[in-house]
């Protein structure tokens, strides 16, 4: 068994380069080592000005997605190991401008989450209280997947459909609209359906399933 994994990660610094180019580095195999490991041990001991993203390690905050071997996946929960690869090639998540190297920025993704209407408008303002669902009801069974989402973006780079129409809308901002349609506590419905119903909501979908088949959370 190889000693080292080869470990290739794109690099990129908008102000500097015109182009990307991916750099080679070997990484010692260690005991339960993630994705993420791989690039802090980069970044501390073989070079310091490489550019990535994390938060809490966990799997919660979703903000250390990249591309590894053509997949968007969270670096922290990636096993080394389990990838079953001795090369491994690290890029930033597709559809999305690169701040530096595997850094990307959410600006768009979370422009068009905002234009989807993600937050809940209750019935009566006034109300001290919002009604509950049981966790039971057919209505709360309805949308309880789609609750999980933690807009990690994880969808969002795997969208071929993203690459035929920049302005589309993506699934996340789509899911997030589907959990508030159902919820019959929400008195925004027909505003939320005309914020996604346009030429590049969710018409645009062509239902590939490739956002399912990357999320995290499913």
């Amino acid at each position: 068994m190889a000693q080292d994994w080869l470990v290739e990660v794109v690099r990129f610094d908008p102000d500097v380069d015109r182009e990307p180019k991916s750099t080679p580095y070997r990484v010692p195999r260690l005991d339960k080592m993630t994705v993420l490991d791989a690039l802090a041990y980069i970044q501390r001991h073989l070079d310091r000005s490489l550019a990535f993203r994390f938060a809490c390690r966990l799997g919660m905050c979703g903000t250390c997605t990249v591309m590894v071997n053509g997949i968007p996946r969270w670096a922290c929960r990636t096993s080394m190991e389990r990838l079953g690869a001795d090369r491994l090639h690290i890029a930033p998540m597709r559809h999305l401008p690169v701040i530096k190297d595997v850094m990307v920025d959410y600006a768009p993704f979370m422009d068009k989450y905002r234009d989807a209407m993600p937050y809940f408008v209750p019935l009566d303002p006034e109300a001290e209280e919002t009604a509950a669902i049981s966790p039971n009801a057919r209505e709360r069974q309805a949308i309880d997947p789609n609750l999980e989402c933690i807009t990690c973006g994880a969808c969002y780079a795997s969208c071929s459909m993203l690459a035929h129409d920049p302005e589309y809308l993506g699934p996340a901002a789509l899911n997030r609209a589907f959990t508030l349609v159902r919820d019959s506590r929400d008195d925004a419905r027909r505003e939320r359906l005309e914020a996604v119903g346009g030429e590049h909501g969710c018409w645009r979908c062509h239902s590939l399933y490739n956002c399912t088949e990357v999320c995290p959370n499913i």
